[in-house]
């Protein structure tokens, strides 16, 4: 039958609007580093990959704050709190895509092989990881864990070298996403592990379809998720550096949910009928890391200076138009343990240049100051502020030089320790304070790259290493107390703010909220 024009035009306009009502379009800050979660520790890489294509043992419920069932529906932890056993989900299924085709269900061997990869030396795949497991070697999960082993095809069983408060609330971190050890081994076998990094198979609620740099990251639904098939066919997710420009994509309804809009931008939106505003609290910190291990940054005076001589106040009202909380602490404020009575650097440059004659360098000194290029949640307008830390600098002495750089070099590099002065930013997995001071400022952080201070301290790790061993948060606190004392004493970051994390979205989005710990979840989200 043959139709008339106008038909036709009726029809491709409805099968247009049926399409776009199911493809859920998200305008994300930069590129993944990858989709081999391990391997990785920025927040946008864990996005795109572990909150999409992932699951874990547990995950961690943000609006509870408390410990949720993954692929483990049950745990037991014993008295000794040294043997953890985890009892997984049947019928669980492995994405299957035009690259792999599961031959299985998800069993006890996906989770044994999934750990012993990134914790036994001795394990085929422990040496295919470029960038090594910085998560892993932070949290020393290889010392840790004394053995991994599967009891029956839907037990597993953790036994540690001694109890750890901190390790159960660690398995929901996106480090310990669970892979199929079956294609695994195809991989292994036919001499191309790297295509786990990019050819990614999961459980969750997305499957990965295909990557263009700087432009697209595209996935399907998993029809069969085991948490309910999600509302939208096909998640995109477009790469858009410029916080402006995502802004103006979600008004104009290129993309329905826009992350990381800068601070004022957000403000502005909240008058515009077509968009929401979404926003919480997030349980991060914006800072500036000082390298220890380079001239003069070894020098504690060195330090010091630098952490009087900026004038965060004005910072704050700048980059973040009011938005954030002003940060003295490591800790955002929220924490349990941290130390609010304790005092941070005032802005003070008679101070700073007191100091630094006293280091040795009354002229000053020339170094170089880190930041990416395009604005995120944790540092909303990075030429601003950087230009804001080099001109109060220069009234001390200070001749600093700004590299933008994109930011997965950055990562890879500020990881390498090459950097002096980096704006930078971390926000914890699950509200638990060593979230911070593990991967931040322990020894083991130092090698893994994690650790952007670069500074090893014994004392520093003891007390680190105390706040683990104990379950009451009373004790606990005591030697958090003690680190966060030292960690300022020295003066190893340049704390920065506590930031409000912003979400625009169209109106007709429902089901998405924001997370504090910069999480992803589009698996309940729903066009209207």
């Amino acid at each position: 039958m043959v139709l008339p024009r106008l038909a036709l035009c009726v029809i491709a306009v409805l099968a247009s609007a049926s399409v776009h009502a199911k493809t859920l379009v998200v305008c994300t800050d930069a590129n993944p580093e990858g989709f081999d979660v391990v391997q990785f520790n920025s927040l946008v890489t864990t996005n795109a990959s572990a909150d999409v294509l992932f699951n874990r043992l547990v995950e961690f419920d943000a609006a509870s704050g408390e410990l949720k069932p993954g692929l483990a529906e049950r745990w037991t932890v014993s008295e000794d709190g040294r043997v953890l056993t985890f009892t997984l989900r049947r019928n669980v299924a492995f994405h299957t895509t035009d690259y792999f085709k599961p031959g299985r269900l998800l069993n006890a061997d996906d989770v044994v092989f999934s750990f012993q990869r990134m914790l036994d030396p001795a394990h085929p795949w422990f040496a295919t990881a470029r960038n090594g497991y910085p998560h892993a070697q932070s949290f020393q999960l290889g010392k840790l864990v004394k053995r991994v082993s599967k009891l029956d095809a839907h037990t597993v069983q953790f036994e540690l070298t001694d109890a750890d408060a901190t390790f159960l609330p660690l398995l929901s971190m996106g480090f310990a996403s669970i892979y199929p050890a079956e294609y695994a081994t195809k991989l292994l076998q036919a001499g191309t592990p790297e295509k786990l990094n990019g050819q990614p198979v999961g459980t969750g609620p997305f499957i990965f379809r295909s990557f263009q740099k700087d432009a697209v990251v595209r996935y399907d639904a998993n029809p069969q998720y085991f948490a309910g098939r999600p509302r939208v066919d096909k998640l995109v997710y477009s790469i858009t550096p410029d916080a402006s420009v995502r802004v103006q994509r979600v008004k104009a309804g290129e993309c329905q949910i826009a992350l990381a809009p800068k601070p004022l931008d957000a403000v502005a939106a909240k008058s515009d009928p077509k968009l929401t505003v979404l926003g919480t609290e997030a349980f991060a910190t914006a800072f500036i890391a000082l390298n220890t291990q380079h001239k003069p940054f070894d020098n504690v005076l060195v330090r010091q200076a630098v952490n009087h001589a900026f004038d965060r106040a004005s910072y704050l009202k700048s980059v973040f138009s009011g938005t954030a909380q002003p940060a003295r602490n490591i800790f955002p404020p929220a924490t349990w343990s941290s130390a609010k009575a304790l005092p941070g650097y005032d802005y003070d440059p008679a101070r700073a240049r007191e100091l630094l004659a006293r280091a040795g360098y009354p002229d000053g000194f020339s170094t170089t100051i880190w930041v990416r290029p395009a604005g995120s949640a944790l540092n909303p307008n990075p030429k601003l502020g950087a230009e804001m830390l080099q001109f109060d600098l220069a009234k001390v002495g200070i001749k600093a030089e700004i590299r933008t750089i994109e930011w997965a070099e950055l990562i890879r590099r500020a990881k390498a320790g090459e950097h002096d002065l980096l704006f930078m930013g971390w926000s914890g997995d699950n509200g638990d304070p060593d979230n911070f001071l593990t991967p931040q400022f322990s020894c083991a952080a130092v090698q893994s790259g994690t650790n952007f201070a670069r500074f090893c301290d014994r004392e520093l790790d003891r007390l680190i290493a105390a706040g683990k061993r104990n379950a009451n948060r009373s004790v606990r606190s005591v030697a958090y107390g003690k680190a966060q004392q030292l960690i300022r004493d020295e003066a190893l970051w340049l704390p920065l703010a506590h930031p409000t994390s912003f979400v625009l979205t169209q109106k007709n989005v429902s089901g998405y909220t924001v997370n504090p710990f910069g999480r992803q979840d589009f698996s309940g989200v729903s066009l209207r």
